[in-house]
């Protein structure tokens, strides 16, 4: 029973999560747009019948059924079709007609005689940063998340003291999981060194990392060392004489190295048969400005690949192929995971709080990134309709051309609706997939 309790509390904290960071975006449109002027008539959360709602002043705040995101209603969105021109009707199309209606539902959110506060008339500036405020709460919620989980929290990082002791030496490559009559003895083992003991000096060195006291084992085979560690609050001095094996070569990331004919690389180093105890350490708050990057390229780089990621989803979902860790995910399998990690009776119940911030850390990321797509409905759609508007005012202005007007961005609208049906397919692909191939990642 408490497995599943644990579980269901890990999927509303990270709801909880989603519905607060959903909330903070639209905030991010709602100030800028009343500081500038802009007449907004709906501040909402959710899509679909609205659940709750209440007006304070001439803005209707409320919630809606559908959790799925939210939506700030501002006056004029849309242009007329000329400026200073009257709405005209549509004569035939079906996309002609989508278009007039967008403009006529735009044109009926202007009050009479506050034509000025219309968002289509601010100039261009205030509109990116009013579309831009939404995403830039994102990115301000990830980089707070993270300054919690790197610096309050901190990281699982190895310590000075030793996690496990080895009995023998094994090449790199062996299966064997037992010692063998052939197996030389660990150094560290007839040494006398113990799991808990914490590496104090090296011949006299101060050992300040578990890199440090690595590196200088890997360069000092056959050489007697003295080591002296800590244990029970006693400091007890041991010689140890590296072994010269066999390892693989690892990059700079951890991953094993690949020759010419690829086979993995191996060198001969020093080894005394110890692995370092994980403890976790706190990071610098500017620790999280290199998480919230790295995280950015990640989210941009599944965007880019996205037809070629849903393909992979789809054969998953329908098929025997596994699910890429790193692919897509919806709010599903967020959940899902959320519920995996506070289900893990083997890690403090801090490291698990920690996993949770750090995940809507990530999915705050990903409404940053995913929000700037340059695509209407989506945010960077807006901006990009405002900058092109404010690049052929200047070219006119330039050339003593007249002033061409604002852009009518209502002209987008079929291509518009075309991206919510394919948002719409996405997010039931991945759903349908979280529930049926959902990604494992302990």
């Amino acid at each position: 029973m408490e497995p599943v309790l644990l579980y269901i509390i890990g999927i509303l904290v990270v709801l909880v999560g989603l519905a607060v960071s959903i909330a903070l975006h639209e905030v991010g449109h709602l100030v800028p747009a009343k500081l500038f002027g802009v007449r907004v008539s709906k501040f909402m959360i959710g899509f679909g019948p609205t659940i709750w709602s209440r007006r304070r002043g001439e803005t209707e705040y409320g919630v809606k059924a559908l959790p799925l995101g939210g939506f700030v209603a501002m006056s004029g969105m849309y242009p007329p079709a000329a400026e200073g021109g009257r709405a005209r009707e549509s004569s035939t199309g079906f996309f002609q007609t989508l278009v007039q209606d967008a403009r006529d539902a735009s044109a009926e959110t202007v009050e009479p005689g506050e034509q000025e506060r219309a968002f289509y008339r601010l100039p261009v500036y205030k509109r990116v940063i009013i579309m831009l405020g939404g995403p830039f709460m994102n990115l301000v919620i990830a980089t707070v998340l993270f300054m919690v989980v790197l610096s309050v929290f901190g990281v699982q990082q190895p310590s000075t003291t030793v996690g496990s002791v080895s009995e023998c030496m094994v090449p790199a490559g062996s299966t064997q999981d037992e010692c063998d009559a052939d197996a030389p003895a660990a150094p560290a083992a007839e040494a006398g060194v113990l799991p808990g003991d914490r590496m104090v000096s090296i011949d006299g060195e101060p050992v300040t990392s578990w890199e440090q006291a690595s590196a200088v084992f890997r360069e000092s085979p056959g050489e007697t060392l003295e080591l002296v560690v800590e244990r029970e609050g006693e400091r007890e001095s041991l010689e140890v004489t590296p072994f010269l094996n066999e390892r693989y070569v690892f990059d700079e990331e951890g991953q094993p190295v690949e020759g010419a004919d690829g086979e993995l690389l191996t060198e001969q180093v020093g080894m005394v048969g110890i692995t370092a105890a994980y403890e976790l350490t706190q990071q610098p708050v500017t620790a999280a400005f290199p998480q919230v990057w790295d995280n950015t390229v990640a989210v941009a780089n599944v965007i880019l690949n996205l037809p070629q990621r849903l393909i992979d989803v789809a054969e998953a979902a329908f098929g025997p192929e596994e699910r890429d860790p790193n692919g897509p995910l919806s709010v599903v399998g967020v959940g899902r995971i959320a519920g995996e990690i506070t289900t893990i009776d083997t890690i403090p119940i801090v490291e698990r709080l920690s996993y949770l911030v750090g995940l809507v850390a990530s999915v705050n990321v990903a409404l940053f990134v995913f929000n700037l797509v340059p695509l209407m409905p989506l945010d960077g759609g807006h901006v990009i309709g405002a900058l092109w508007e404010g690049l052929r005012r200047r070219l006119a202005k330039l050339f003593g051309r007249r002033d061409p007007g604002p852009v009518d961005t209502a002209k987008l609208i079929p291509l518009t609706l075309t991206v919510v049906v394919l948002l719409g397919g996405m997010s039931a692909l991945l759903i349908y997939a979280d529930i049926v191939k959902p990604i494992t990642l302990f």
